[in-house]
């Protein structure tokens, strides 16, 4: 009896280990490898651009209108199951014309999400929702509880080419981030690769993250992701992909970040009543030599790309390091909300260079700022180009250097005149290497103007305010038709002990 009790336990549990494995393998057996797979297939045969089947009514709606075009919160898929995540989708419509394929995975292995045009509100739009059957989603949304136990907040959206947004706790919406930047700010004009189709698993009931599969497919790249979204304080997107290129591609913009800036600190004169408009004032880069650079970012009057080369890289971001309300006063928009986004790379990218774009605009509803890495040695038509990194959607706890950093920087006139023909900057430091200092502390300011450019004053002191350390850096500008280059940072006793600060002074624009 206790032979036959034994044998029927362990049948029992090879039972439950075989069906755990089963569905173990079912939940595995859809990889990167099958998305990667289907994009080489792709990359193999010509380019094919998706047919126009957009309706005229979606064609020529306004954007209030388009706006207007709900999903039914209630309707959000994976609520009735009280699953931890939960989606919502996008109409197509306006600017975003071209549909998505959206599946769901589960053990069973990957179905369809169909289009329903019932879980729409189409507010005040004259539409037949009858007519809308079979169109298909402009993109998603993932929610999750971040803020309350009661209510679900929108982690990461998916909308349009190859974007998405995600934010963490307490932060909204702000800069984005793509697949692929492919040839930005070129005599050839921009590509703009887009995710064409997606796979997304079904979380558990006691799930923390949410895994997405996207294929994407340009006329001259195709490429393989897979995103694992982590919510949380600051929250994580994981990010692993494969490339492939049909054709050789001049510039190949990996990890960009999108966002804004339209006036700041250190480009006043704007007719605003606020004192700041932008999701992110600088860009961040830490070397593979462990330097940190911070460039704060500007509105130039003509397109103006800069960049960083290095043999690797450690990282990268696009930083909204001024978090005070009183900086924006604008307790709509909330711009001390808006989150920072740092990339760090999933091992070696080798050598390369962060880019930075800065393209003029005349206010705040465009993104104008881009920033990516550019692989020094781009990859053959057909050769896969695999790469994986973090990205890190920050606010309170961003990445910065360990020592010191750059707290604000200004630029203008001060109680004394400035002579004709010259700049003056206003840069602090903050951090923990110099909150210790004593006001007499031998710091130095190590300055570089170029070559475009003459130093007529340096000089550095203790902020007796705010405790942080203060640059003043005037220059006198040779040739206005080219740009000036300016570097410093703070050192002690030979030692640098901040980050750089690199400011670049734009050429003047041409007279009319």
């Amino acid at each position: 009896m206790l032979l036959s009790h034994f044998l029927r336990t362990q049948a029992i549990r090879s039972v439950v280990l075989l069906l755990g494995l089963y569905f173990a393998g079912a939940a595995q057996a859809f990889s990167l490898n099958d998305v990667s797979q289907r994009a080489k297939q792709l990359a193999e045969a010509p380019y094919k651009a998706p047919p126009d089947r957009l309706p005229k009514e979606l064609k020529d709606i306004d954007r209030e209108a388009y706006r207007d075009i709900r999903f039914k919160p209630d309707h959000a898929y994976w609520r009735a199951d009280k699953l931890p995540f939960e989606l919502t989708f996008f109409h197509v419509g306006r600017d975003y014309r071209d549909p998505v394929r959206i599946n769901e995975l589960t053990p069973k292995g990957a179905k369809p999400i169909p289009f329903d045009p019932d879980d729409f509100d189409y507010g005040r739009n004259k539409i037949d929702p009858k007519s809308m059957r079979d169109l298909g989603y402009a993109g998603f949304r993932a929610h999750y509880a971040m803020n309350r136990k009661d209510f679900k907040d929108e982690v990461v959206v998916f909308l349009g080419a190859s974007y998405l947004r995600a934010v963490g706790r307490d932060q909204q919406y702000g800069l984005s981030a793509r697949g692929l930047a492919v040839d930005v700010a070129t005599s050839t004009g921009e590509e703009f690769p887009r995710f064409t189709e997606f796979w997304i698993e079904r979380p558990s009931p006691r799930a923390t993250s949410l895994t997405i599969y996207a294929l994407m497919d340009s006329k001259r790249v195709t490429g393989a992701y897979r995103f694992e979204i982590v919510p949380g304080t600051e929250t994580m997107t994981n990010v692993s992909s494969v490339l492939y290129t049909r054709e050789t591609i001049g510039k190949l913009g990996l990890a960009p970040l999108t966002s804004m800036f339209f006036f700041g600190e250190n480009q006043p004169g704007v007719d605003d009543y606020r004192p700041e408009v932008h999701d992110s004032d600088g860009l961040s880069v830490w070397t593979g030599d462990g330097e940190w650079i911070w460039r704060p970012l500007v509105n130039p009057a003509r397109l103006l790309v800069t960049s960083y080369g290095m043999t690797s890289l450690k990282g990268f971001g696009l930083m909204q390091r001024d978090l005070n309300s009183t900086s924006y006063e604008d307790p709509d928009l909330l711009y001390e909300r808006r989150p920072s986004a740092w990339v760090e790379p999933v091992g070696a990218w080798g050598a390369g260079r962060v880019e930075l774009v800065q393209i003029p605009t005349p206010d705040e509803t465009n993104d104008n700022i881009v920033a990516y890495w550019v692989p020094e040695k781009t990859p053959k038509p057909l050769q896969p180009l695999a790469f994986s990194y973090k990205m890190h959607w920050q606010r309170d706890k961003e990445m910065r250097p360990p020592n010191a950093w750059v707290a604000q920087t200004r630029r203008g006139r001060g109680p004394m005149t400035t002579p004709d023909g010259q700049l003056q900057f206003v840069v602090d430091f903050e951090g923990p290497s110099l909150r210790s200092l004593p006001p007499e502390a031998p710091v130095q300011a190590l300055v570089n103007v170029g070559g475009n450019a003459e130093l007529t004053e340096r000089s550095v002191s203790r902020n007796r305010v705010s405790g942080a350390w203060r640059v003043i850096v005037r220059m006198k500008r040779e040739d206005i038709n080219k740009p000036v280059e300016l570097r410093a940072f703070l050192k002690l006793n030979d030692k640098p002990i901040s980050e750089t600060w690199s400011y670049i002074v734009p050429p003047q624009p041409e007279k009319p």
